[in-house]
C-alpha cells in the first residue's frame, strides 16, 4: 500500500509539472504572438478563453509590473460600468499594463473621461478605444424607472445624463425591449461622444491612428459581443 501511494504521488507530481510547463509555453508563446495581432482580436482571444475557462492571466507577475516602471502603453481603452461583475482585465484575460481602464455607473463618457481617452491615445499611443455596456446593467435600469424624478442628489445626475442622450430620446418606450435597446442607445452615444470630440479624438480618428469599437457584455455567459465597429 506504502508503495502504491509514493507511486501515486510520483505521477501527480509529474502531472502537475507538465501542466505547468504547457501552461507557461501558453502563456509565452501568446506573448510572442500578440505583436502580430491588432487590439481587437487580443480582446477577442482574451474574452474566448475566459468564456471557456481557460484564461492564462498574462502580464500578471513581478517581473512585469518591475517593466512597467519604465512606462505604460496600454493597446486598448476600455470605457466600462462600475458594476463589480464587469472587471475587464479577467473578462478579457488581460494583465498590468495591458489596458487602459476608465469606469463609472453606465459607461457615460463625459469631459472627464474623455481628458483620459486623450491621455491614452496622445501619450500612451493606444489604438483602440472600446465602450463596454452590458446587459442588466443597473444604471440603465435606473434611468428607465426614475427618469421622471425630481431628486437632488448624484444619483439622478447620472440618470439625467443618460435622459439626455439623443439615442435615448429617440427610442420608442412602449416596445417590448426597451431595456436592452436603451443599453445598446448608450453604448452608441458613447461612441457618438468620442467620434465628435474636437480636437484631439477627432484628428486621430480621422488619421486612422485609432479605432472605436462598441461592446456588450453579457453577464449570464460572459461573451463580449461587438454591436458596433465604425471603422
Amino acid at each position: 500500500m506504502k508503495g502504491f501511494l509514493e507511486k501515486l504521488l510520483r505521477l501527480n507530481l509529474f502531472l502537475s509539472v507538465v501542466f505547468t510547463l504547457a501552461c507557461t509555453q501558453n502563456k509565452d508563446d501568446l506573448t510572442n504572438n500578440d505583436s502580430l495581432k491588432s487590439p481587437l482580436d487580443r480582446l477577442i482571444e482574451g474574452n474566448h478563453r475566459f468564456q471557456e475557462n481557460h484564461p492564462i492571466h498574462p502580464d500578471q507577475t513581478l517581473d512585469r509590473l518591475h517593466e512597467l516602471e519604465k512606462g505604460q502603453h496600454p493597446f486598448a481603452v476600455i470605457v466600462s460600468c462600475s458594476d463589480s461583475r464587469v472587471p475587464p482585465e479577467l473578462i478579457f484575460d488581460q494583465g498590468l499594463g495591458d489596458l487602459f481602464v476608465i469606469r463609472n455607473a453606465g459607461n457615460i463618457i463625459s469631459d472627464y473621461e474623455l481628458g483620459s481617452i486623450e491621455y491614452a491615445i496622445e501619450h500612451l499611443e493606444t489604438q483602440l478605444i472600446v465602450v463596454l455596456g452590458h446587459k442588466q446593467c443597473g444604471a440603465i435600469g435606473a434611468f428607465i424607472e426614475h427618469k421622471n424624478d425630481s431628486v437632488q442628489n448624484h444619483i439622478q445626475q447620472i440618470i439625467d445624463y443618460i435622459k439626455s442622450e439623443p439615442e435615448e430620446v429617440a427610442l420608442e418606450e412602449n416596445v417590448s425591449n426597451y431595456y436592452e435597446k436603451a443599453i445598446y442607445a448608450n453604448i452608441e452615444h458613447g461612441i457618438h461622444v468620442i467620434e465628435q470630440s474636437k480636437p484631439v479624438l477627432k484628428e486621430f480618428l480621422k488619421a486612422d491612428k485609432v479605432k472605436v469599437v462598441g461592446m456588450q457584455y453579457d453577464l449570464e455567459t460572459g461573451k463580449v459581443e461587438i454591436i458596433k465597429n465604425e471603422n
